[in-house]
């Protein structure tokens, strides 16, 4: 059974990464993410407006498969997460 999490991911490069270096790592981060959401386990990544931080959705099997996913980030040590297991509201009328 999979289970829903919202995760917030704020980064902070360092301001003197070198340029070549930052578009290598934003590169690699961009494909291993790209990769996740065509698997499905990746629902949706959304931009926190005016931050450099996205808040994603994620339909894992459990906490050990979000914690492979987030760690394999290539920017997993430049960022501060705080994740969120999500239920089913009641009222949501997605729902029934």
């Amino acid at each position: 059974m999979s289970e829903l999490y919202a995760v917030r991911m704020d980064v902070a490069l360092p301001p003197d990464m070198d340029p070549v270096a930052k578009a290598e790592l934003l590169a690699r981060e961009k494909a291993y993410s790209q990769q996740w959401q065509r698997s499905g386990h990746w629902r949706s990544i959304w931009r926190c407006v005016g931050e450099y931080a996205n808040l994603s959705i994620f339909e894992v099997e459990g906490n050990a498969q979000l914690h492979d996913i987030l760690w394999g980030l290539p920017l997993f040590p430049y960022m501060r997460m705080t994740i969120t297991p999500l239920a089913q509201h009641p009222s949501d009328i997605a729902a029934g």
